[in-house]
């Protein structure tokens, strides 16, 4: 069964119980500053799960592209990816833990196949210090749908992931876990919660592949090993709680089900193979990989370069396909970040003779039915990767040698300790507090791993080194990483992450003072120039494509200037088509109409809006139209602007220059 039957199988299922499917949000969240991406079905919908009425009603389901920048490091095992869909359903309100834990057993079993002897299944064992309950109500639940098809299903108290390893399976069926693994919250943990945060206990759902238990990830397994045997394969949070001022809990009103499963996940299940990258999203990318290299994914040696490939070339061409453009700052730097990883392993396997952007079209046709926005765009996303690809080429190998000067001031760790070191489960959280004892000037030997601190600190590069290599020579950290481990080298994770922060706050403030976006004032010599902005912009995307999107503004009484996506320069007979098609539309007296409407409905309509701009729900919209209705453009903006473009003179493009790498500028004047 391939992954497309399975969504359409889980959308179809979910819609026959009274669901609505809502279309996949954007990969760049609209109106959530606290992230950079979408990490999930529920994020676009926290204002309806807060109680906000949703539009299409209590029951909803959809699957949502996901992207979590977390992962990127565990990229190369068989089971982790940085982009991913996920399948949801949710319940405002409505049904809850009866009729959801009922119907995800339901599809798994009947429609799907699954045999209901491999899964097994998490619970919420209490929280004693906030005063919530074991979640009892689950348990049963669980019992009786066992029972249903022939199965005692002993319930086992784990409680933490470490007792797990301990205490091991015991004949369960069903696993009560702590806080850490089954509550869920905005703010993780109880305790952590804000007063009047909603949250709750969830129950999740495991696979077992019967793969043989690794040791080396614990005594005995348990569904939340990370050995490879269990995959979670969906996870049903019901938020009935909300923390009071004495910090205890109350039920909620407005009890809600938030369900997430992985649809990359699913399908291994379903194949019984526990190789995310053995499903049908990921073969035609990997036999390109393949041809390019000589190597096959056979191969053990190579499989975690064709993982990272097929996993960071995905992800990066769903992102730049959401309008991000790879840089050095915020989303831009995790598309630069995956574009950079991917070519060094694309390297690793001597596939030089043709990069990256040749194995874009395989992603594309993959997605063509799910996603056809991309197979569309396609020769834009290539051309953007290309760009970045060629820039990475440019300083790779100065940066290559500038790794090895440093690493030659390093003394590494004996390659047996070093080994087994990483081997450990525990290592980075061993690692983060060695390195902040440090920095508090203790002393901080690893003596779990018999490493001392003199061992550590001459094998560790800072994280001011590691950050000198990306901003000087585009070395993601990523890679950094990956080299250090080969020459078994450490690098202080954390330092790095605080030099990029601070790297990311002063080229915020920077931009804030250099381009102050929209008008200077609202006189009329601005307005007009602000509807012929509008025009611009129109008759670029009619020019160029539908790739192009506004990235900036600034409009003053004597000029436009405007930063649009586009990964090459524009040339000279495309300007003067742009320039000719804004004069032919000021001449036509197109009417300039402000209409108020639903988002969803502006969406629909095709309206532009500005990139990094949040909007309500409510919003409007003005259409640049003829008598009859005729649209030339429609823009979400609050104006001002003049009643018709016969008002605006004579338009003329002064310069096209670029800003960066994928984003151009126009200036234009009225005369």
């Amino acid at each position: 069964m391939k992954s497309n039957e399975i969504r359409e199988k889980y959308l179809n299922f979910f819609q026959k119980r009274g669901h609505s499917v809502i279309p996949s949000a954007s990969l760049v969240p609209e109106n959530d500053p606290t992230t950079l991406f979408t990490g999930s079905g529920m994020q676009p919908l926290i204002p309806y799960l807060l109680g906000q009425k949703h539009p299409m009603g209590s029951r909803l389901a959809n699957s949502q592209k996901c992207f979590r920048a977390d992962d990127i490091e565990e990229v190369g095992d068989n089971r982790h990816t940085t982009f991913f869909e996920m399948l949801g359903n949710w319940s405002l309100g409505d049904y809850f833990k009866q009729e959801q834990l009922a119907w995800f057993f339901e599809f798994l079993t009947q429609e799907l196949g699954l045999s209901p002897e491999k899964l097994y299944v998490t619970v919420f064992s209490g929280d004693e210090n906030s005063g919530i309950p074991k979640d009892e109500e689950s348990i049963a639940i669980w019992k009786r749908l066992f029972a249903e098809k022939g199965i005692e299903a002993k319930d086992v108290e784990l409680g933490t992931q470490e007792a797990g390893y301990e205490k091991g399976m015991q004949g369960g069926r069903i696993f009560a876990y702590d806080v850490k693994k089954n509550w869920w919250s905005r703010a993780g943990v109880p305790e952590a919660m804000p007063v009047g945060e909603p949250g709750g206990p969830d129950s999740e759902v495991f696979f077992d592949f019967g793969t043989p238990h690794d040791v080396k990830f614990g005594g005995t397994c348990h569904p939340n090993c990370d050995c490879g045997r269990f995959l979670e394969i969906g996870n049903s949070v019901f938020m009935e709680y909300k923390k009071k001022e004495d910090g205890s809990f109350e039920k909620l009103v407005q009890r809600n089900v938030d369900f997430g499963g992985g649809l990359e996940r699913i399908t291994a299940a379903v194949l019984g193979n526990p190789d995310v990258f053995a499903i049908d999203l990921f073969p035609h990318i990997i036999q390109e990989v393949e041809k390019l290299s000589e190597h096959s994914y056979r191969e053990p040696a190579s499989q975690k370069s064709f993982r990272v490939i097929a996993d960071h070339l995905r992800a990066a061409i769903f992102i730049i396909g959401d309008g991000i453009i790879p840089s050095n700052t915020e989303r831009g730097y995790f598309a630069r970040r995956l574009i950079r990883r991917a070519v060094r392993h694309l390297n690793l396997l001597g596939a030089t003779r043709r990069g990256l952007t040749s194995l874009v079209g395989a992603v594309a046709k993959t997605y063509e039915e799910s996603y056809p926005n991309l197979l569309q765009n396609k020769e834009n996303i290539a051309a953007v990767i290309r760009s970045e690809e060629e820039r990475f080429k440019q300083t790779l190998e100065e940066g290559l040698k500038k790794v090895s000067k440093v690493f030659k001031a390093k003394t590494p760790i004996a390659r047996e300790k070093f080994v087994a070191f990483m081997n450990r489960e525990d290592k980075n959280d061993l690692l983060r507090r060695a390195y902040r004892d440090k920095r508090g000037g203790k002393k901080y030997d690893i003596k779990e791993a018999e490493l001392t601190a003199e061992e550590i600190e001459k094998a560790t590069l800072s994280g001011k080194e590691a950050f000198d290599m990306f901003q000087s020579y585009g070395l993601p950290v990523d890679m950094v990483l990956e080299l250090a481990t080969e020459s078994s080298l450490l690098v202080d994770l954390e330092a790095y992450r605080d030099e990029f922060a601070k790297h990311q706050k002063v080229s915020r403030t920077a931009a804030a003072g250099r381009f102050k976006g929209g008008l200077a004032d609202t006189s009329y010599e601005t307005t007009k120039l602000h509807t012929a902005n509008h025009l611009l912009l129109a008759a670029l995307r009619k020019v160029l494509g539908d790739h192009v999107h506004q990235r900036g503004s600034n409009i003053t009484a004597e000029r436009i200037r405007l930063d649009f996506s586009h990964p090459q320069k524009v040339t000279p007979e495309e300007l003067q088509q742009v320039e000719d098609l804004v004069s032919q539309k000021i001449q036509e007296g197109l009417n300039m109409v402000k209409r108020e409407m639903p988002k969803e409905e502006a969406q629909k309509l095709g309206a532009e809006m500005e990139f990094g701009i949040k909007y309500g729900d409510v919003v409007s919209v003005y259409c640049a139209e003829d008598d009859k209705g005729n649209a030339f453009s429609n823009e979400f903006c609050g104006g001002p602007h003049v009643k018709n473009t016969s008002e605006l003179g004579k338009f003329k493009i002064v310069k096209e220059e670029a800003v960066s790498a994928g984003v151009r500028r126009v200036r234009a004047v009225l005369e």
